[in-house]
């Protein structure tokens, strides 16, 4: 007589047949029925089958997804604090932004058939070296308040850690703030204000602040270089191209969000940043750089 078929999730999620009865012979119970019995309290226990529908199609699951999304009302956002609205070309949604293979790969590990990638990654660092006018750029990070963080770190390696404060120069997002402070607090260091000495590491620049405001920091920035602190810019990478560059106005690190370049809100992310450096700064930088060879 043929032994009963195995379903195909015991063949292939979870544990094998074969395992769960080594399990069940382990700890003395017949089956993994009377585990469950013995082990969930019998007043969360459901015994009933659930109440389910009978199933849908395709069709017909859409169908009654859309009647209900219908009902939604869109509501103009203005939130702002670096996240808005864009025009998404079609060909750009449909190609990339509905092309699971773009937005599910992360900085690639297989070079060597990773090309296509590689060229693109290489082409956003070139156009962020541009608007930055920094010389070196990094295949992106995760969002603006982690690469501000993150250039809080450069700045507090260059000085080999032996400068603990953090001065600001306009205002930055909240969010933006609130991980800046995150990342220094177990690190001794803090994020003071305005106020710039020989124990200061960075100088942070919005560029324009959480208000909208570019102000006229030439006097902090001055004073920052004169006391030996990196001069740290959160750039709109949108409004750089029609304003000075970073590096222009005295920076040494420049940072900001993607998102403004055609990405959709998605209820909040993921979002890319991008960050730039100057020379003396690149083998501080994180994550990866896109290089050019010449054969």
């Amino acid at each position: 007589m043929t032994a009963a078929p195995i379903p195909f999730s015991a063949r292939h999620i979870g544990p094998s047949v074969n395992d769960v009865r080594a399990m069940l012979a382990t700890i003395g119970v017949p089956s993994v029925e009377t585990l469950i019995s013995q082990a969930v309290p019998r007043s969360i226990r459901l015994d009933l089958p659930l109440n389910l529908p009978t199933p849908a199609s395709e069709a017909e699951a859409l169908a009654e997804l859309s009647a209900m999304m219908v009902k939604n009302t869109v509501l103009k956002s203005f939130i702002g604090a670096g996240y808005h609205g864009v025009h998404v070309p079609p060909v750009i949604q449909r190609n990339m932004f509905e092309n699971p293979a773009w937005y599910t790969a992360y900085t690639p590990y297989q070079a060597e058939i990773s090309q296509g990638r590689l060229e693109m990654l290489f082409n956003f660092q070139t156009l962020v070296a541009e608007l930055t006018g920094l010389p070196v750029a990094s295949a992106s990070l995760l969002d603006e308040a982690t690469a501000v963080a993150e250039a809080v770190g450069i700045a507090l390696r260059h000085h080999r850690d032996k400068r603990t404060k953090v001065a600001l120069a306009g205002t930055p997002h909240p969010q933006t703030l609130d991980v800046v402070r995150t990342r220094a607090e177990p690190l001794g260091t803090e994020v003071d204000g305005e106020t710039i000495d020989d124990n200061t590491a960075a100088l942070l620049v919005s560029w324009p602040d959480t208000f909208g405001v570019y102000g006229d920091h030439k006097a902090a920035i001055e004073k920052a270089r004169a006391a030996g602190a990196l001069v740290v810019f959160i750039a709109d990478p949108l409004a750089l191209t029609l304003t000075d560059a970073p590096a222009k106005l005295g920076a040494d690190i420049a940072v900001g969000p993607m998102q403004r370049f055609g990405v959709p809100m998605g209820f909040g992310g993921p979002h890319a940043a991008y960050c730039a450096v100057s020379d003396k700064l690149t083998r501080l930088m994180p994550g990866r750089l896109v290089g050019q060879s010449t054969d």
